[in-house]
Parts: C-alpha cells; structure tokens; sequence
C-alpha cells in the first residue's frame, strides 16, 4: 500500500489521461436521455413545419387539425422541439422558433381569456 490508505497502482478519485471533469460530467449526463424516449399523439406537425417562419409556426401549430386538444398542447410541441434542438439549433433558426412560441403564447393567453369570459 502507497502513502495515505490507497492502493499501489490505483487511481482513486483521478481522471484518466483522456478524461477532463467535463468529459466525466458529460458521459454521466448522456446516459439517460429522457427526450429520446417520448412519443406523443397529441400533435401531428406537417413535416418540415419548423423550418419555416414564425408566424407559420404558429398558425399550424394552434390549428385544431395540428393540435386537437388546442394550442396549448401546440405550444408545448414548440417547447419540446426548442429543448430537443438544443444547441444544434442555429441562433436564427432559435430567435424564429422563439418569435414562434410568443405568437402562439399570446394566442393561448387569448383563448384561455376568452373562455374565462364565457
């Protein structure tokens, strides 16, 4: 045994020659990817729906031929397309998705207001 309790020819509590923390941290956090597991039935996108402008993005998604349950269950589509993207997104193409997502906010907010009124 070495100085100090541990093993000869051990490395306890060390990173590898290859390994960073951040590289240790990143194939911890990768092993449970619990957004590549989802399915859903709630919301039927046209492809290619999201490579196009905001206001389209939008529109689509709070159509009941989209989203039956409304567009709040659009808006949570967008959502999860936004985090699914992650940084694979371009920084336009993520100030389109977010104009998209404050358009169809406002037409949820809409809809909730007006049912309240009813």
């Amino acid at each position: 045994m070495k100085e100090g309790g541990r093993s000869a020819g051990r490395t306890v509590g060390r990173l590898s020659g290859h390994e960073t923390a951040a590289t240790r941290g990143m194939a911890e956090r990768t092993k449970g990817r619990w957004v590549a597991a989802v399915r859903t039935d709630s919301t039927h996108p046209p492809a290619g729906l999201f490579t196009k402008d905001g206001e389209t993005i939008a529109r689509t998604l709070a159509s009941r031929k989209v989203s039956p349950k409304g567009p709040a269950s659009g808006m949570r589509m967008l959502t999860y397309f936004i985090n699914r993207g992650g940084r694979g997104l371009s920084k336009d193409r993520r100030a389109e998705l977010e104009r998209a997502k404050r358009l169809l906010s406002a037409r949820v907010r809409r809809e909730r207001e007006r049912r309240a009124a009813d």
